[in-house]
């Protein structure tokens, strides 16, 4: 869960400015959490303090988002759509499916973007088996991300996660993904960087991230080069960092208090809930 926090924090600087080598400061002056922190955190309060509903989970993450309307990098536009202005959210509606929200009302938008990947962190440390991080992977996604590839995005992460923290190997992990999700993994990070351009897809998200961590030798390798690729560098080092931390056992204690000190004290609280959950 700090993991993918970290990720985020490290990737917040170079996702309109991306820079294609993994040498660069870990950090700066204007390194933050962005949206990405956020709706992780918001997952993982859901997970740890309500029933489990849909509405509940609404609730957890718009009142995040009222409490920070404009973090660093923004919500997707659609996605600022269902926090802010559901009246507009008719703009993405699958015709067929006219008939099942009330105007104005927030509803899933088939979207496939990697916002529902990048949010499901806890899903992973929360999960007691490979069904459950499907399960809770699913679940965290489809409120907005209901288009199937959405879908998938998120339970490949919780997947990796939850295989990670069990000692699955690499190779294992691996296996499981491009079965289950139909991603290609059998590329490196050096064959992806030259042509990698920003893409807020899962499809074009996801696989990316899970490489760099299958490249990487330990938690701080996995987030840099996961930035190193480009295009949306905090989602695609959150999603990585989350699974590195639980696949590595342990991030760097320097690279874990800098990071807590820039979290608020009730979103480190959580935090430090989600990674003591049993295995």
């Amino acid at each position: 869960m700090l993991g993918a926090i970290t990720g985020d924090i490290v990737g917040s600087v170079y996702e309109f400015n991306n820079i294609k080598t993994t040498d660069f400061p870990l950090f700066s002056a204007e390194s933050t959490f962005t949206d990405d922190s956020l709706m992780s955190i918001a997952v993982a309060m859901w997970l740890l303090d309500s029933d489990h509903s849909s509405s509940e989970l609404e609730q957890c993450i718009l009142g995040i988002a009222n409490r920070y309307p404009n973090p660093m990098g923004g919500y997707g536009s659609g996605f600022t759509k269902w926090l802010f202005h559901p009246e507009y959210l008719y703009e993405y509606r699958d015709s067929q499916h006219l008939h099942d929200y009330k105007g104005g009302t927030r509803h899933p938008y088939n979207s496939f973007s990697n916002g529902a990947a990048m949010r499901a962190s806890a899903c992973g440390w929360y999960s007691q088996s490979i069904d459950d991080a499907l399960y809770w992977g699913k679940r965290s996604a489809e409120i907005t991300h209901n288009h199937p590839e959405g879908i998938k995005g998120a339970q490949a992460v919780a997947a990796a996660i939850y295989m990670g923290r069990h000692s699955a190997t690499k190779q294992e992990i691996t296996r499981f993904i491009e079965r289950q999700f139909e991603y290609d993994l059998h590329r490196t990070c050096d064959e992806i960087r030259p042509y990698y351009r920003y893409e807020s897809s899962c499809m074009e998200t996801v696989p990316q991230a899970i490489v760099a961590f299958l490249d990487s030798n330990d938690f701080e390798s996995a987030v840099r080069l996961a930035v190193s690729l480009g295009g949306d560098s905090d989602t695609l080092a959150c999603i990585t960092g989350g699974i590195a931390e639980a696949y590595y056992g342990c991030i760097p204690m320097p690279i874990e208090e800098h990071v807590m000190k820039l979290l608020p004290e009730e979103y480190q609280k959580v935090i430090n809930r989600i990674r003591a959950l049993p295995l």
